[in-house]
């Protein structure tokens, strides 16, 4: 069953975490609200990693972004959600398609996926992503975010760096045509990322998919066509 289009529902009764000795006031919070997230649950019944292979699932539904046979690169990966829907969705068991996974956190093998464990932030880690890839990406994704502070400035500006060092990279790598996403949080640093988009892309918009909690600001930046010559103004930039 395609994780995108699964019906989630509950039974309608929350479930209650008591605050224990060893585990503070938001540790219990997110307990609780891990014990009461439908995609939680869904996604432990269908075998994913995380809930948050909806996201990209809901992603590809809305975009079209994933077709049998592509290569695709996917950054911040762990534990390996996405990665086990670009699998599913490019075919990559029975077809020439490519999956090349990386993140600073240790990630249990996904095959036929290449998995990389490094931090996409050192100097050589472009070099490696490369040499794994062999070849053009037709899609670069980007789930990378770095700790929060609960400093919401702070936290815009440390994941919008994020996106624009994922950005450098797919303009490196990035078939004609192709298309790169990445996790941003909206606001005035992120202008000059999409600046750059408008300019690279055919298409540019944001899209929240369902899988993202309500209370998140986190919205996903979908840029597709790319441009191997960039200048071009004839771009369609929408919200969703």
């Amino acid at each position: 069953m395609r994780p995108g289009s699964v019906k989630l529902s509950n039974n309608g009764l929350a479930v209650r975490v008591k605050t224990a000795k060893s585990r503070d006031l938001a540790s219990t919070l997110w307990l609780e609200r891990q014990l009461n997230d439908p995609y939680v649950a869904e996604a432990k019944k269908l075998g994913y990693r995380s809930r948050a292979a909806f996201k990209l699932a809901q992603l590809d539904d809305k975009c079209r972004l994933l077709k049998p046979g592509m290569r695709v690169v996917d950054l911040g990966a762990a534990p390996g959600g996405w990665t086990q829907v670009a699998i599913e969705r490019t075919k990559a068991l029975t077809s020439n398609a490519k999956i090349v996974a990386l993140d600073i956190l240790p990630m249990d093998p996904v095959p036929p996926a290449i998995v990389l464990h490094l931090d996409f932030l050192k100097d050589n880690a472009p070099a490696i992503l490369k040499k794994a890839l062999d070849g053009e990406a037709d899609l670069v994704l980007s789930d990378m975010a770095a700790p929060t502070t609960g400093h919401r400035e702070t936290d815009h500006i440390r994941i919008i760096a994020l996106a624009e060092v994922a950005y450098e990279f797919a303009t490196e790598v990035l078939a004609p045509g192709g298309t790169f996403v990445a996790k941003v949080f909206q606001g005035g640093s992120e202008k000059d990322l999409l600046t750059r988009l408008k300019q690279d892309f055919v298409t540019v918009r944001h899209v929240k998919p369902p899988a993202s909690r309500a209370g998140s600001a986190e919205v996903y930046v979908v840029a597709q066509g790319f441009r191997k010559l960039p200048g071009s103004s004839d771009v369609d930039v929408s919200s969703t």
